[in-house]
């Protein structure tokens, strides 16, 4: 008889890394421990089959199988109006960081089609759920920190008003890239602007964390931190 996934991904677990997972992941602790080179092998292959079907009928029970379901819209071979109709639907099921980051990096798609995929994450960009709100922004700085879309980017930054930890860390994030790619403008922008003071900070941080950031210039930016 063929295995079902839960068995597959069950025998693939790996115990020193359930542990490592489960402690980067607060409030996730149904951690299979299956490391992500192999989820990824595993979610090209079902891209390839009738993927759909399997996870609109089946309830997901663990961390590994909403990582797959992501993973597998990446690799999902369709016109873009498709895509984003699956994007839509998984969306509303991410409820970590980690199957929100994964998922964004996996959108490559994003690349053949920015303006359709920009105006697509517009109404993520005002939702007051965290999750949703992050991926938007972690879309983004994934794809759009260039030359024709920084100072949209930065202005919808800018505006964000909330409250969770992980939008915080995500707008954080995000403005530390723009620095990174386009420093003069950035900074143009870190010298005016309407982020919180601990949202500014921890762009400020990781703006110095960066190895691309001079010296000289991070001793600029450690003077800028909000008392």
């Amino acid at each position: 008889m063929e295995k079902t996934l839960k068995e597959q991904l069950l025998e693939l677990s790996d115990k020193e890394y359930q542990r490592f997972s489960s402690a980067l992941i607060p409030n996730v602790n149904h951690v299979i421990g299956v490391r992500l080179p192999v989820l990824r092998k595993i979610a090209k292959n079902m891209a390839k089959e009738n993927w759909k079907e399997y996870f609109e009928q089946t309830e997901k029970e663990w961390f590994e199988e909403d990582m797959l379901h992501g993973m597998i819209i990446g690799y999902y071979k369709a016109d873009i109006d498709e895509i984003l109709h699956q994007v839509a639907a998984f969306v509303p099921k991410i409820d970590n960081w980690s199957v929100c980051d994964s998922f964004c990096s996996g959108l490559k798609v994003t690349l053949l089609y920015k303006e359709r995929v920009w105006e697509f994450l517009q109404p993520y960009m005002e939702s007051e759920k965290e999750y949703e709100l992050r991926f938007a922004i972690v879309m983004m700085l994934t794809y759009y920190v260039d030359d024709q879309y920084l100072d949209a980017v930065l202005e919808r930054l800018d505006q964000i008003q909330h409250e969770g930890y992980y939008v915080k860390m995500a707008v954080a994030w995000a403005i530390s890239i723009c620095f990174i790619k386009k420093p003069e403008k950035t900074m143009t922008y870190l010298q005016s602007n309407s982020l919180d003071k601990v949202t500014y900070n921890k762009a400020l941080q990781k703006i110095t964390e960066s190895n691309r950031v001079r010296p000289e210039v991070k001793k600029i930016i450690r003077s800028m931190k909000r008392k």
